[in-house]
């Protein structure tokens, strides 16, 4: 008996099914709402403090947590860490999810490509690909943050050119696996431009690794942002970013370890709240059962 699911296109990332696996991922839940909150509080809650970022009161040097209303301390300078946290969460979380972007951009395009055309260019393609991927990605990243001005937009397109060639290999992956399926076919039939079947009948069905991969590209570019910053390469002060704060926390960790102890557990609840979204995605978005 013929398969008539084969004759049929994938089942888009959208479908309610994908989104009642996602629903049921706990973790995943959990992992949004912490995002949400990050966020929130990022956006919302330096205005909700009575300090300013940049405001210096030398009497309350390193006052501990929940000191008066310096609710995280205050640094070497006086400076209220709250706010501080909150302006580098911003930034941070900024140069997270434009880097992703960009990344997802760039890889989705050359794994489309590489994946729909095949041949030499596809082979070309993805030997560049395996070019980058055989360099290591971390000194790279070092030598160009060295070289170029450290700003958030030059760190988020150093970040962004040195993550995209995961994404371009799942994309292609997918693609090459998807260009022989009969709707596919039926688009060459009538005549439709390679541009177009790759775009709008190609692209839609392969949103689901893409968005995965997506989601797990933000807390890698957060992590590379905190290291590059942290070794002093990155977002330099009086922007604060959580890389910074840790770089200015290093030598108060006897004296002051809450300075290194909060944006390092910021830094944390972000990653691994993005990979419970990644984990909670590739569960929702796995489409070979729905088929059955």
């Amino acid at each position: 008996m013929t398969d008539i699911s084969a004759h049929l296109p994938p089942i888009r990332w959208w479908h309610s099914r994908g989104v009642r696996r996602f629903m049921r991922h706990h973790l995943a839940l959990l992992g949004f709402a912490m995002i949400a909150l990050l966020v929130l509080a990022c956006v919302v809650g330096p205005y909700a403090l009575p300090y300013d970022s940049l405001y210096i009161d030398l009497r309350a040097r390193f006052a501990p947590p929940l000191s008066g209303h310096h609710y995280f301390g205050t640094d070497p300078l006086g400076r209220d860490l709250a706010v501080r946290l909150l302006m580098a969460g911003r930034v941070s979380l900024l140069v997270g999810f434009s880097a992703m972007l960009l990344s997802t951009l760039i890889g989705t395009l050359v794994g489309v490509t590489a994946g729909y055309r095949g041949g030499w260019i596809g082979a070309a393609l993805m030997r560049t690909v395996d070019g980058f991927l055989s360099f290591p990605s971390i000194f790279l990243v070092l030598a160009l943050a060295a070289t170029l001005r450290p700003s958030p937009m030059m760190i988020t397109v150093i970040i962004a050119v040195t993550s995209w060639m995961e994404v371009a290999r799942i994309v292609e992956a997918e693609v090459r696996s998807l260009r022989e399926r009969e709707f596919v076919q039926a688009a060459r039939m009538v005549g439709l431009s390679g541009r177009h079947i790759m775009l709008r009948e190609i692209l839609p069905n392969a949103t689901g690794p893409i968005i995965v991969a997506a989601s797990l590209t933000v807390a890698r570019a957060i992590l590379l942002e905190a290291y590059i910053s942290f070794l002093g390469y990155g977002i330099q002060p009086p922007l604060p970013s959580w890389g910074n704060l840790l770089n200015g926390a290093q030598q108060y960790l006897a004296s002051a370890p809450w300075l290194a102890i909060i944006p390092g557990a910021a830094i944390t609840i972000a990653v691994t709240s993005f990979n419970f979204i990644g984990d909670g995605l590739r569960d929702a978005l796995d489409v070979r059962d729905d088929h059955i």
